[in-house]
């Protein structure tokens, strides 16, 4: 049976590695829906934007809750993706892969322009931010679908959970209603393939200190609480299937034992989502049946089925360097950035890529964080708060910072499309020793409103 489920899980996630094709960026920016005035949004709104946009720019309609109304459209020709995840208060674009980051701007920026006027007219606006500023104000309910009201369902189980894992759990399991996410695809070939899990996952301190940018009061200590909610939610009930990867990764046999060990939590039977307590996949096809609940129109009733070789489709993750079946990483720890720098997330990650074995050579031989005894996992938590810790020389990380932006940048110049130039916001951040959350935090410290930032984020 497990080698079974290694050749599984070999078929589905290394083998798309190992095919000849172009690099491509694919590229997801979610952003939090504002009412200007201080109130709910109000879910007819974003919908009635939405079919605006899906008729204006062509769109076609892709998905619907169970009301019918729209939640998603997709551009034939480009294969970008207008949606809202999770709720109506989060809208997202995705953009079919492309060759170059200017293209990407160019249609987003096109895109925000009329959103925005659309959403001006109901005193709304989409701001870049990776918390919704009006999270606690918001009914933060789930749209009405199979699978978020199967998310919602399984993410607020988390009490009858609390003696089974080392683990504790925060108390807003409705955070996918009101967190976003910048989230960069590049493609991946075999021969990299561990080497960038390692070296990203080595990154992950420094990105904490560029791209912070969601600020929850509940969690005054962080300028980056969108990865604490996920790890300290039913997500991270096993923590091998949030952040990162504890250890270095020595080959490809370690990383598909490493995705056995991951926890399978839901599935489809007969068209309806089934969640259940976490199980591993290693565990899962291992056992006769699964005791899960469904949604059944009413109520949710409890259900026993039996595992299905399919089912491994419905494996979710959210590791920071997360392997997916298109032969790509998805880089999921950035937070949403100011609409303005909003390419950023992806030009670095892009930049980077090309210049792996000299980005691996700088992070390997680091002493500026890597030489205070504490592992890339409990530094990236560390460097996701509001103050620098004591042990560490804040001119130092300037130092540090700017070398490997100097990389990014390098690599960008490599591939001769003037996209290096992406950067320059990140530069000044390095320099300032600031990060979008800690700029606005200080601000408002100075007595100046959030109102303020929540529409200097929404400029393009």
């Amino acid at each position: 049976m497990k080698e079974t489920i290694r050749n599984a899980i070999y078929e589905k996630y290394i083998v798309p590695t190992k095919e000849e094709r172009p690099d491509y960026i694919g590229v997801e920016i979610e952003m939090p829906v504002v009412d200007l005035g201080g109130g709910p949004v109000d879910e007819k709104v974003s919908i009635n934007v939405a079919e605006k946009f899906t008729e204006h720019f062509g769109f076609i309609r892709e998905g619907y809750d169970s009301n019918g109304n729209l939640t998603s459209s997709k551009h034939q020709p480009t294969g970008d993706i207008l949606s809202f995840d999770c709720c109506y208060s989060n809208l997202e674009l995705s953009f079919g892969k492309a060759k170059s980051l200017f293209e990407v701007k160019e249609r987003f920026e096109k895109y925000i322009r009329f959103l925005n006027s659309e959403f001006s007219g109901y005193n709304y606006t989409l701001t870049g931010m990776g918390v919704n500023p009006n999270a606690d104000i918001n009914h933060n309910e789930p749209i009405q679908n199979e699978r978020y009201r199967m998310l919602y369902h399984y993410l607020h189980s988390y009490p009858q959970h609390t003696d089974e894992v080392d683990i504790h759990f925060h108390k807003r399991p409705d955070f996918g209603t009101f967190t976003s996410a910048s989230q960069v695809q590049l493609d991946v070939r075999y021969d990299e393939l561990t080497d960038v899990i390692n070296v990203f996952g080595l990154l992950e301190p420094y990105k904490a200190l560029l791209f912070a940018n969601s600020y929850l009061p509940d969690y005054p200590e962080f300028l980056c609480v969108r990865n604490m909610l996920w790890e300290h939610s039913m997500q991270g009930y096993n923590p091998h299937n949030v952040g990162m990867f504890a250890q270095k990764l020595s080959g490809v046999d370690e990383l598909i034992d490493y995705i056995g060990t991951q926890s399978i939590y839901c599935t489809m039977r007969d068209g309806k989502y089934v969640d259940f307590t976490p199980v591993t996949i290693d565990e899962y096809f291992s056992r006769k049946n699964i005791e899960g609940e469904y949604f059944d129109g009413e109520s949710y009733r409890k259900i026993s089925f039996s595992p299905e070789s399919g089912d491994i489709e419905h494996l979710r993750t959210f590791k920071f360097e997360d392997l997916t079946f298109r032969g790509t990483i998805e880089y999921r720890s950035s937070c949403c950035q100011p609409l303005s720098e909003a390419m950023t997330v992806a030009a670095f990650h892009t930049g980077l890529k090309e210049m792996l074995p000299e980005l691996k050579e700088l992070l390997e031989k680091d002493s500026v964080i890597y030489s205070h005894g504490f592992s890339a996992l409990e530094l990236q938590k560390l460097l996701s708060k509001r103050r620098l810790p004591g042990f560490l020389d804040a001119e130092a990380v300037e130092r540090q910072l700017t070398n490997i932006l100097d990389l990014a940048s390098l690599g960008l110049k490599k591939r001769g499309l003037g996209e290096e130039t992406l950067l320059s916001p990140l530069y000044e951040r390095a320099e300032n020793h600031t990060n979008p959350a800690k700029t606005m935090l200080d601000g408002i410290s100075a007595g100046i409103p959030i109102r303020n930032y929540i529409e200097q984020y929404a400029r393009i």
